[in-house]
């Protein structure tokens, strides 16, 4: 589990990663949400829901180190502009970031902050969320190819995507449902169909993923998930 949290989060230590870690990536994601939940209700207790939505917000940047959205921002240098392959993967590891790069994380953050918003303050909401776009990370190495002649994702390819698809299913389903009964469940499943256009379109784009891509994955995941979740049906 340390792996894992040294992977997602800043918290575990410097610990290289492997493959032992994936079935450990839902299990993160879950704790994750749940403490990004913990600060929505606490806040939503104190202060107007904008308020809470924000510090939500904050909470989840603190809690992952800004890995994910740092992942968004390069992803979206790379994948959104017209550029040959070998020039998108060089814009992805450059430290700045461009206006595609600004974009994406200022609106990403903007609708999360609006959905939140809109919703009543839900632990097991954010924990089923985070908890199924852990499991889309878990999973698309065990599918994939890395585009990348080396680099920290790629220890995971190869490995069986068995265990971290039933214990991520498992355990996001039943948060969701907990949540929200079946409108919980299918704001887990949304999570995988954003994430998982994120993955197609870097696949696409760059023949392959790489860590950068695994976290916009997520964070576009989650968002998907959010605003499924804070629909009228």
């Amino acid at each position: 589990m340390r792996a894992a949290l040294a992977f997602l989060t800043p918290v575990g230590g410097a610990r290289p990663p492997t493959p032992r870690a994936l079935p450990w990536f839902p299990v993160v994601g879950a704790l994750i949400g749940a403490g990004v939940g913990a600060v929505w209700w606490g806040a939503g207790e104190l202060w107007p829901p904008l308020v809470a939505a924000v510090l939500a917000v904050v909470a989840d940047l603190v809690l992952t180190g800004a890995l994910h959205v740092d992942g968004l921002a390069d992803t979206a240098d790379g994948v959104l502009p017209h550029l040959e392959r070998d020039r998108r993967l060089a814009v992805m590891a450059e430290p700045d970031v461009g206006a595609f790069g600004v974009a994406a994380v200022v609106g990403t953050l903007a609708l999360r902050i609006a959905v939140l918003a809109a919703l009543d303050p839900d632990v097991a909401l954010l924990a089923g969320v985070w908890c199924a776009s852990r499991t889309l990370m878990a999973v698309v190495p065990c599918v994939l190819t890395y585009a990348r002649p080396g680099g920290i994702a790629s220890a995971f390819v190869g490995a069986s995507p068995a265990l971290p698809i039933i214990i991520g299913a498992g355990l996001a389903v039943a948060l969701g449902g907990i949540a929200l009964e079946i409108r919980g469940v299918v704001a887990v499943f949304a999570v995988a169909v954003g994430g998982g256009a994120v993955i197609a379109l870097a696949h696409r784009r760059l023949g392959g993923f790489t860590g950068d891509v695994l976290g916009a994955a997520g964070v576009v995941g989650e968002t998907v998930g959010l605003l499924v979740a804070s629909a009228s049906w």
